[in-house]
């Protein structure tokens, strides 16, 4: 299905998209929707729609599979966000990387900003970028500002791969896809990545690649 009419409005374009059932089409890299920004919730769906359109987000992410949507990844250009992550990975690699469940979450109008100055690098990849992985660069500890579905204020310190998730999402929002952000020297198929770089740590690939990590 081709992505609703631009010129449509944010609610018809929703209501578009829902009609068809099941999950919503994810568009990739090259869209320009992923790359002009979002509009800030402010009601622009009735709460009913704006309900129904959360629950197609989240069953999207869930047969994506992935951990976390932004609305323009559906083609609709709204600062709205759905995290969620079950963390099934070996014990050595959720400690390394401090990654712990997250139950579902939704995030309006989020934003982000460092807590402290440390930075830490790991492969990630996109499901608007299919296929592929590279290693970011990113803070470590975030503040994330911002309101749930309704409209409850948002205020929280997220660390370790949570932190990571809300940064990707939120960048999103911002039009920026994670490869703005990355070492392209570590760019690798998702079959490179299980292949060779299946380690809790992204420090054999750098040294394999030749990049370097913070």
């Amino acid at each position: 299905m081709a992505p609703p009419s631009d010129r449509a409005p944010l609610a018809e374009r929703v209501e578009e998209l829902l009609a068809t059932g099941g999950p919503l089409p994810i568009v990739a890299a090259g869209r320009p929707v992923l790359r002009h920004g979002t509009q800030p919730y402010d009601g622009q769906l009735a709460p009913a729609l704006l309900a129904r359109f959360i629950e197609a987000m989240r069953d999207t992410m869930h047969a994506a599979p992935g951990v976390g949507l932004a609305a323009p990844q559906v083609s609709v250009p709204l600062r709205i966000a759905v995290i969620e992550d079950p963390a099934p990975v070996p014990e050595e690699v959720a400690l390394a990387r401090g990654r712990v469940p997250q139950a579902f979450r939704v995030l309006v109008n989020p934003s982000y900003e460092p807590v402290g100055t440390a930075r830490v690098a790991f492969f990630e990849g996109c499901l608007s970028v299919p296929g592929w992985q590279a290693v970011v660069a990113r803070h470590a500890e975030v503040r994330l500002r911002g309101e749930d579905e309704h409209g409850r204020a948002l205020d929280e310190v997220f660390t370790g791969w949570p932190a990571r998730i809300v940064q990707h999402e939120t960048d999103h929002l911002d039009g920026t896809l994670y490869l703005d952000r990355a070492e392209l020297r570590s760019l690798s198929t998702n079959e490179a990545v299980a292949a060779l770089w299946a380690q809790p740590t992204p420090e054999a690939a750098a040294e394999a690649l030749g990049f370097e990590l913070p």
